[in-house]
Formats: structure tokens, sequence, C-alpha cells
């Protein structure tokens, strides 16, 4: 046996105050759900997105599905969360007395995203002019006001759950508060250039130079164009052929998610079995980085030929993009939609 004070320091009680979890060794989890969906609530819950021209509002969270955790083993803090969020919103044209409504997402908020990653879904309840240019603007302008109070949420869920979980060892306390005055000033910190990568307004981009590279391919399938066409904006057909979750809003501006959110961007062009242009990034590219996918499509006597060029496409990343396409996109297609033997 070990005397007074000596031996592994994972089972020195005296070394504790009050003689449990000795030097965090042990794993402690607290559960934070109940809080973060009233914090995320209270964050969202009458947010107002303005300018000159329009007004919306964030009139109701309606659901919020999901869990978050504080946990700690070795004297380390991870914190865990996963959530889907669901509301309402309203809104008008300044000079105008129709009022517009519809529901909003943001289906991505979890630890594998970044705050400047998470997405922002808004559709509207009837379709007309005014309601896809309040959309649109809510969808743009708000994104980064969503974004904004998605890492507010994630500061206050770390300052939060951060008390109690790392239990004080002995001398400890002056080591404490000196890193508590480290994460505060980290936070701010990370708050300001959250505000700096989000902010529509800047003049110039930040970053670094991307080296890119152009991927152009042809690919034929035994089937119409109109069915072609289909297959890369039905959302069921889409989700058919890459077994996994899809999200589209299939028009000009309307964003898309694929394959359990790794695939994301917005539609540019669409020609009904023609053209199809799209802004398009995988979440490993360097941050806020996209590429430009046209599809065009020929329909022959016997089979339809799609040309498609990617520009854009960082240069560690051309050889991987460029297999997917064939891997995840083209071979599925022929496999699980039968557009590799003739339907003419």
């Amino acid at each position: 046996m070990a005397k007074w004070g000596e031996g592994d320091p994972r089972w020195i009680v005296e070394e504790r105050p009050d003689g449990t979890n000795v030097n965090n060794w042990h794993w402690v989890e607290k559960n934070a759900t109940n809080w973060s969906k009233d914090r995320l609530k209270e964050l969202l819950t009458g947010v107002v997105v303005e300018d000159d021209k329009f007004f919306c509002e964030l009139k109701e969270v309606t659901s919020i599905e999901g869990e978050a955790s504080a946990n700690n083993r070795k004297a380390k803090l991870i914190f865990f969360y996963e959530f889907v969020i669901k509301g309402e919103w309203s809104g008008k044209l300044k000079d105008g007395d129709k009022k517009i409504k519809g529901k909003f997402e943001i289906p991505n908020l979890s630890e594998e995203n970044d705050a400047d990653e998470i997405d922002f879904n808004v559709t509207v309840s009837k379709d007309s002019d005014e309601a896809y240019k309040l959309k649109e603007f809510l969808r743009k302008t708000g994104l980064g006001v969503i974004r904004q109070k998605m890492a507010e949420y994630l500061n206050d869920l770390k300052n939060e759950y951060s008390k109690g979980v790392i239990l004080p060892t002995k001398g400890a306390q002056q080591q404490q508060q000196t890193q508590a005055q480290t994460n505060s000033a980290t936070n701010k910190a990370r708050e300001e250039m959250n505000k700096l990568v989000i902010d529509s307004k800047a003049s110039k981009p930040l970053g670094v130079k991307i080296h890119t590279k152009k991927i152009v391919g042809k690919e034929e399938f035994k089937c119409r164009a109109e069915d072609l066409y289909r297959a890369l904006t039905d959302v069921k057909l889409v989700q058919a052929f890459s077994a996994s979750p899809a999200e589209m809003e299939v028009e000009k501006g309307g964003r898309f998610s694929l394959l359990h959110g790794n695939i994301t961007g917005e539609f540019v062009e669409l020609i009904p079995n023609q053209k199809l242009v799209q802004r398009w990034r995988v979440k490993s590219w360097p941050d806020a980085h996209y590429s430009t996918v046209t599809f065009e499509f020929d329909e022959k006597d016997d089979c339809t030929v799609l040309n498609y060029t990617q520009t854009g496409v960082p240069d560690s990343e051309y050889e991987k993009t460029k297999e997917g396409w064939i891997i995840n996109y083209w071979n599925r297609m022929k496999q699980v939609l039968g557009f590799g033997s003739s339907i003419f």
C-alpha cells in the first residue's frame, strides 16, 4: 500500500476537497437537453430581420428535436449536441399591407458543424412574387443573424455546463480562475471571428487563395432527359439512389442538402430537361468555398447524354470529387433507378 499522499494520483482521495472523482479521472456527464431547448427558443423567438424594403420576424419555435450533454473525462470537457429546429415566421414588404407567412428550419446544429456552417432553410405558405422576394430576403440576410444566435447558444452552453463538471483539485483554485479568464477571452475572440465570417457587408474576402481545378465529364443514361432531370431534382428520387436523407428547394436560389449534409448548395439556374446549374460544396472543403456544377441534357434516340462540368474544385479534392460523381451519382442512378438499361 502506498504511503499517504503517494501512489497513482487517480486514487489520492485526500488531494480533492470533496474526495470524489479524484483528479477528474472518471467520466462525468450532465444532461443539457432541456436547458438547451429553452435557451434556443429564447434566442430565436421574436428575432427580427429587416431593411428599408422588407420586414421579417421569427414568430414561434414549433419543435426542437435532439439532445445535448456536457461531459468530463480525464479533466477534459467534451460537449455533444445535435438539434433540428423548426418554427414559423411572418413578414411583409414595407410598402405593402399583405402579410406573408411561412416556416423555417435549422437542420444541422451539432458539434460537427461550426457556427458559420449552420444552414437556415425558409419556405412560404403560398407562392407569389411578394412571398418569393420576402422568403429570399429572410433566407439570405437572416442566415447571418441565425448563425450569430447559434454561436451565442454554444457560448452559453459551454459557460453554463462547465460549472461543476470538472471539480477542483488541491491548489487548483488559482489555475481555474486563470483558465476561466483565458476561456472568456477565447470566447470573445471566437465571437468576433464569427461576426467577421458572416458579415454580409464585408467588401473583401478573407483567407488565402484556394487553387482549384475543373472537372469535365460525359455520362450516358438509358432514359429520357425528363427522367434524368427529375433524378437530380426530385427529392424522393435523390433519396432513393443516394440511400440517404436529402432536402431540396427546387427553385432559383433554393437550397439543397444531400448525403447526410455532406453535400450542400443552392440552385442557380433551372431549365427543365435541358440545363441545371448549382453552387455545390462538400462539407470537408475550406469554409464558405463553393464550386459551380453545370449539367446539360442531350436526349438521343436511344439514350440521354449528360454533359457536366464542375469549376472551382480545390486541388486537394479533385480526384476524390471526380470519383465521387461516378460512384455516388452515376453508378447508383443506373443501378437503383434502372438508367443502365433501356426503357424506350
